[in-house]
């Protein structure tokens, strides 16, 4: 994260002796990446984070992707999908590649504890409440949020309310940070970025949680490109973290506090951009006053990227360029690069002469080809990629 927070008890210097009420010396764990060169946190634990008592193998469901063969655009309507359980173990997978995975859960039990070594994760709220316990402290979510959860941090989600909790989840190989572009040589939000640090909310205070022979499931990488599973039985709890200090942690920020970029003719996605990841980008497209030029179409032209996948989580309002689609609450599209995809028959009509859009949409824009998992199959509406060939009216 580009700024530095302190939360619990901290010792005046680093790596110097802070000990307990007892006398014994609080285990510290740096936590950071590209060996000891950028952003880390220091963490100080009543119990040594090293200690486990058991190692066994996990065997997951397997993600099974498949090409997207053959090439087409498709619509897959997430809210098909079984949902119920875990919020981590039963992700649905939907699509993936040597960059990130997307997935989908609809969850109304809490999850096991969790660390995901591949890389963060980026965690949208699609619908409803959930408390999120960390090693750094607790984070409440709500619809709309977004929780970027630091590579190997362990967590767990706790869904809260009286509706299920729908999320989308971007599982990265890498690192998913704020775009460089908003950010100066030291890291403060620049004057031009559509949101900033107030807007961004982290763990206030520890998370002191006692426990012995605690489980934590494990995603890490195998043999080549393979992902595994291993299940560690740690000797005691670990959330058991007095005071962190640092740069890496996890964090939130509401797709309603990002205050769109607008102009007087139609302005291209980069400028929706909210989050880059090692060959993807997150975009947010909210509520806002569209094209003010007297000759404006405010829906997107006809586009055709060459070099990426684009896959629209809609998630909120009325999605003027689709209508006639069937896109719907829930609904992902997948366009892919081979493919030149618009607005649907009529829409750019229609839009003549309105000056505001009520949408709420995710973009994940990869720069490699995604794969079709189990669940994005289980999910499509075949009929999706001909409806170009419609009517405006039909």
């Amino acid at each position: 994260m580009p700024y530095y927070r302190a939360v619990g008890e901290l010792p005046p210097k680093r790596h110097t002796q802070f000990r307990q009420p007892d006398g014994s010396l609080y285990a510290e764990e740096l936590v950071g990446q590209e060996g000891f060169s950028s952003d880390s946190s220091l963490l100080y634990h009543r119990h040594l984070p090293t200690a486990i008592s058991a190692s066994t193998q996990h065997f997951p469901t397997a993600a099974a992707p498949e090409p997207n063969h053959p090439l087409k655009p498709r619509h897959l309507r997430t809210h098909k999908l079984d949902g119920g359980g875990d919020p981590i173990l039963d992700r649905q997978h939907l699509l993936s590649n040597a960059d990130c995975r997307i997935s989908y859960a609809m969850s109304t039990q809490a999850s096991v504890l969790y660390r995901n070594n591949l890389g963060d994760e980026c965690l949208y709220v699609e619908d409803g409440a959930a408390r999120v316990e960390t090693s750094f402290g607790v984070i409440d979510i709500v619809s709309g949020d977004y929780l970027i959860m630091p590579m190997s941090t362990i967590y767990r989600i706790v869904p809260t309310g009286d509706t299920p909790l729908r999320t989308l989840v971007v599982e990265s190989t890498g690192h998913i940070t704020p775009p460089k572009r908003y950010l100066s040589v030291r890291g403060q939000f620049l004057e031009h970025s559509p949101y900033c640090e107030r807007d961004i909310r982290g763990p206030s205070e520890p998370l002191v949680v006692d426990g012995e022979n605690v489980d934590v499931y494990v995603q890490h990488r195998g043999r080549g490109a393979a992902t595994i599973w291993t299940k560690f039985t740690y000797a005691h709890h670990p959330f058991d973290v007095v005071g962190w200090d640092g740069h890496m942690y996890p964090w939130v920020f509401s797709i309603h506090d990002f205050e769109p970029i607008t102009g007087r003719i139609h302005q291209p996605p980069p400028v929706h951009q909210t989050f880059q990841g090692p060959n993807f980008v997150i975009c947010s497209f909210v509520p806002r006053k569209v094209d003010y030029h007297p000759d404006a179409i405010p829906v997107p032209y006809n586009h055709h990227n060459v070099d990426s996948d684009e896959v629209l989580f809609y998630t909120g309002g009325n999605y003027e360029a689709r209508k006639g689609s069937g896109i719907e609450q829930g609904s992902i599209s997948l366009h892919p690069s081979g493919f030149t995809h618009g607005p649907q028959p009529g829409a750019p009509e229609r839009a003549i002469g309105a000056d505001y859009f009520d949408e709420l949409a995710v973009m994940v824009d990869t720069f490699r080809p995604l794969e079709l998992c189990e669940g994005a199959l289980a999910c499509e509406d075949s009929g999706y990629a001909w409806t170009w060939n419609r009517t405006p009216d039909a």
